[in-house]
């Protein structure tokens, strides 16, 4: 890094997974958000990080190899952030197949449900050209819905028609990409811990065992800054971070046009001193 504390931005997301830019443009607009360090942390994915490497000069910012893993137990839902693995690592690479084995499955059995119960039919190119796609998902079904004139946008086809499918989903286990990143080099991060699975709001006693529980696999880290924290969120997670001696980082959770939320948007700006947990992130991927 070129500065002690740059402005940094360690989760966000390409075309990899489901955001709306491409790697090469990512790196475009973080050097011109004047961002100084930044990951890449598609789901379930690493490619988005290897074509940052490959395409980074000299004079680009500061990057660290990303990932965030979508992945539940009997007890609920967790994304684990993956930073400052070996991309080529056997561990890691396991693991992103894993995820991505489920998510295809996940796909055909979407389609399956949309035929079955709205007759909505797509040809043989069509789910060719979704099996191709790093990570499919529901938005690029819910493209794809638009484009044969079954929905009028894509919020509209995940909103009334995808999630009407109740299926019954494989996941990468939170202790499966724990030990995937560890073994890889890496540091497991708790992506937005009071948030779960994006519709959950978890706190106090409840969110301090889900992240004892965590620790006892490998955990090093929570995502205390995040676009999508008050300053009363913020604070807890800061504390229980403090309380357990964990790393801090600080995300965005940027999707391109997919989202409303802008690049460096980590409830960081104008704040006077950088956290401890921080500080020793940053340090320990700075000697990598």
């Amino acid at each position: 890094m070129t500065e002690p504390f740059p402005k940094i931005d360690l989760h966000m997301h390409t075309t990899v997974s489901d955001g709306t830019d491409t790697p090469e443009e990512i790196l475009v607009r973080v050097k011109a958000a004047g961002i100084g360090l930044f990951s890449v942390t598609d789901h379930d994915a690493i490619e988005g990080g290897r074509r940052i490497l490959s395409a980074r000069k000299a004079d680009d910012p500061a990057f660290i190899t990303g990932v965030e893993f979508s992945c539940k137990d009997e007890e609920g839902q967790y994304h684990i952030l993956g930073y400052g693995y070996d991309p080529d690592a056997e561990a890691i690479n396991r693991i992103v197949q894993l995820g991505h084995g489920y998510r295809m499955k996940k796909l055909l059995k979407r389609l399956a449900f949309l035929k079955e119960r709205f007759g909505f039919t797509f040809s043989e190119q069509d789910v060719d050209t979704l099996l191709k796609t790093d990570n499919p998902g529901k938005p690029h079904i819910g493209n794809l819905m638009v484009q044969k004139g079954y929905a009028k946008g894509r919020n509209e086809a995940i909103r009334t028609y995808i999630n009407q499918a109740h299926i019954a989903e494989e996941y990468v286990r939170p202790e499966e990409a724990i030990r995937g990143i560890s073994e890889s080099g890496g540091i497991p991060v708790l992506a937005h811990p009071p948030f779960g699975n994006g519709d959950q709001l978890i706190l106090g006693e409840a969110l301090k065992n889900r992240v004892e529980k965590l620790m006892g696999f490998g955990l090093l880290g929570m995502e205390a800054f995040y676009s999508g924290y008050t300053d009363k969120l913020r604070q807890e997670v800061l504390a229980l971070a403090e309380g357990f001696g964990l790393y801090v980082t600080a995300g965005s959770d940027y999707h391109g046009s997919n989202k409303l939320v802008k690049l460096g948007d980590t409830g960081m700006d104008g704040r006077a001193e950088i956290p401890n947990g921080l500080l020793r992130f940053l340090q320990r991927t700075e000697e990598r």
